[in-house]
């Protein structure tokens, strides 16, 4: 190890024992089981990293972020591991509990797509919930720990009411709303891997979802489970619950940045199709209802005012409302650091 490898891991060493003895009694306090321990708080030490607890099985995450200059490969690896022994030395978490991951920009499905077959799961506790993470065969573990609070509002604002979650991904909206006392919850998605996901995470909290073989069925087939989970593109879901006139009371609404699925008709752009979407989905909610919008763009997000003036123009919509989210979401291991953006919606049907 050189001497600038070895100084930047103790740097990190130092900065990730600071923040573990601040966030450890915020999370043992709030019942926080996973919590970004850090982001890139040093420019020259580019990781990004999220702290699994459960004692003597504790765990880490994270992920390098491409540097913005060319690194030798094997000079890379070398540095990955001094870094990942800094960690282990740090935080006393054993070395094979502790997966790092090279992440860069993602198109289409690469974001999701399994990386491996080591299968490192664990169950992890977020206000008064359980969750299945895998923490070693995805760039992502299941659960995104930014969107805590957002889910959390959900859940606030769920008693009574039919929820429908889209791109719902391991279903941690659709569980907080039915821990809220959702009548019932439809959670649409296009893989049927993060399908089966959602299922464990809705046994886990003692509710029972019934997986939708048929996508037809979902539209002309009762049930006895008021949770169910849908595979289909959300995009054909949503024309076909159009043409039946189905309402919702609360639409969660939290797709990626792109997708170009072979399962899908066509691709999906969120800074170019994200209006139309919102239309749709406003036309699917019910009279005094809410959608939940979460915009996972890095850059040229709009702002609500702009997505008033487009909605505006394009729908039939009258007294379209946008609120900020932001300054309600960033909990404590998020403070002064970028998240992406959320935001609440209401409109009512113009004249």
């Amino acid at each position: 190890m050189d001497s600038k490898t070895s100084l930047q891991a103790q740097m990190l060493a130092n900065r990730l024992q600071k923040r573990f003895r601040h966030l450890k009694k915020w999370a043992q306090k709030t019942n926080i089981g996973v919590f970004r321990l850090y982001d890139r708080d040093i420019p020259e030490i580019p990781l990004v990293l999220d702290f699994y607890g459960d004692g003597e099985s504790s765990a880490l995450c994270g992920s390098l972020y491409k540097r913005p200059y060319e690194k030798d490969e094997n000079e890379e690896t070398c540095w990955l591991s001094a870094m990942k022994e800094a960690v282990s030395s740090a935080l006393n978490i054993k070395s094979e509990h502790i997966f790092l991951k090279q992440r860069q920009k993602q198109r289409g499905e690469s974001q999701y797509e399994k990386m491996g077959r080591t299968r490192f799961e664990k169950t992890v506790m977020e206000n008064g919930l359980s969750f299945k993470v895998n923490l070693s065969d995805y760039l992502d573990t299941g659960l995104f720990i930014d969107r805590r609070l957002l889910r959390a509002i959900v859940r606030t604002e769920s008693a009574g009411k039919k929820v429908l979650n889209l791109f719902s991904y391991t279903g941690s909206f659709s569980v907080y709303a039915a821990a809220g006392g959702a009548v019932s919850t439809d959670s649409v998605d296009l893989s049927n891997t993060y399908l089966n996901w959602a299922q464990d995470n809705f046994l886990l909290n003692g509710f029972s979802a019934e997986l939708v073989k048929y996508f037809d069925d979902f539209f002309c087939k009762g049930s006895r489970d008021v949770h169910k989970l849908v595979c289909v593109d959300v995009l054909k879901f949503l024309d076909k619950a159009i043409a039946a006139k189905r309402r919702w009371d609360i639409i969660i609404l939290d797709p990626p940045a792109f997708s170009n699925s072979k399962k899908m008709a066509d691709n999906f752009d969120l800074s170019r199709d994200l209006t139309d979407l919102l239309i749709q989905c406003l036309t699917l909610l019910s009279s005094g209802g809410k959608i939940f919008l979460s915009i996972n763009l890095r850059r040229n997000a709009p702002t609500a005012e702009e997505l008033e003036i487009q909605l505006r123009r394009k729908a039939p919509f009258a007294d379209v409302r946008l609120t900020d989210l932001s300054g309600k979401i960033t909990d404590e291991d998020f403070k002064n650091r970028k998240i992406p953006k959320a935001y609440s919606l209401t409109a009512h049907q113009g004249s």
